[in-house]
C-alpha cells in the first residue's frame, strides 16, 4: 500500500515538474517579437528551439508530388486510400499552433516503394475540405513546416 502510494506521488511530481519550463521558454519567445505559433514550428521533437535557420514553410512547389495528390483529395474531400486518413490529430506535443480538440485532422502522404504508410503526413486544421491552415510532416510529426497557400 505504501510502495503504491509512493508511486502515485513520484507520478504527480513528474507531470508537474515536467510541465514547468514549457511555459517559460514559450513566454521568452513571445517578448522577443515571434508569435507564439513561430515558437511552436521552430521547435525540434524535443521541445528545444530549433536552429533560427530551420525552416518553417513550404511551398506547394517545393512539396513532393505526393503530397500535391494529398492535398487535392483533401479539397475534394476524398475518397482518401486509407481508411486512417482525416482522423483527428491531437497536437499533444504542441508541434502546432494551439487550437480546440478537433481542429486539426491527419492525412497520408503516398510514400513510393514503401510497404506501408510510411511517414510522410499533411494535418490540416479548420473545416474540412480547407487546405489554408495545412502542415507538412516527412518524419512521422517529429517536425512540421507550414505550406504555404
Amino acid at each position: 500500500m505504501k510502495r503504491a502510494w509512493a508511486f502515485s506521488c513520484i507520478v504527480a511530481m513528474s507531470a508537474i515538474l515536467g510541465g514547468c519550463g514549457k511555459d517559460g521558454s514559450r513566454n521568452a519567445t513571445q517578448e522577443s517579437g515571434a508569435s507564439a505559433s513561430q515558437a511552436q514550428l521552430g521547435r525540434a521533437a524535443s521541445g528545444v528551439p530549433a536552429a533560427s535557420g530551420a525552416q518553417a514553410a513550404v511551398t506547394k512547389a517545393q512539396l513532393p508530388g505526393e503530397a500535391a495528390e494529398t492535398l487535392r483529395l483533401i479539397k475534394a474531400g476524398g475518397p482518401f486510400p486509407f481508411a486512417e486518413d482525416g482522423v483527428l490529430f491531437r497536437n499533444s506535443a504542441a508541434l502546432l499552433p494551439q487550437h480546440p480538440r478537433g481542429y486539426y485532422h491527419a492525412y497520408t502522404v503516398r510514400t513510393p516503394g514503401s510497404a506501408d504508410r510510411g511517414q510522410r503526413r499533411i494535418v490540416c486544421g479548420g473545416p474540412r475540405k480547407q487546405t489554408g491552415d495545412c502542415y507538412y510532416t516527412d518524419d512521422y510529426y517529429a517536425s512540421f513546416k507550414r505550406i504555404a497557400e
